[in-house]
């Protein structure tokens, strides 16, 4: 038997792209920091948030696979901060969809 492979939308992939990068509170808590100023250095976050660094950089690597923040490695740190054109595409997508 032949699998045949469901074609979707360019707007259902990114959708679920950046629905799967929101699935988690860390995630979601590291967004709303990152909202909330121009930039920070992971050392910083990793002082706000209530998790090890090796973990919080797990789940800056799914935000920046998803598109949703940007880093700046300047060695020994890396910076980041929100991409604000498909931080806003997100929001447009995730708002019409809920619509």
């Amino acid at each position: 038997m032949a699998v045949t492979k469901e074609k979707f939308t360019v707007n259902q992939e990114l959708i679920a792209q950046f629905a799967n990068a929101l699935g988690n509170p860390v995630r979601v808590s590291i967004l709303q920091l990152l909202s909330k100023q121009s930039c920070c250095y992971h050392g910083d976050m990793a002082g706000e948030l209530p998790i090890a660094k090796s973990t919080l950089s797990q789940h800056l690597k799914v935000l920046l696979e998803a598109g949703l923040i940007q880093g700046e490695i300047t060695p020994p740190k890396t910076k980041y901060c929100i991409n604000r054109a498909n931080w806003n595409l997100a929001k447009g997508l995730l708002i019409g969809f809920f619509h």
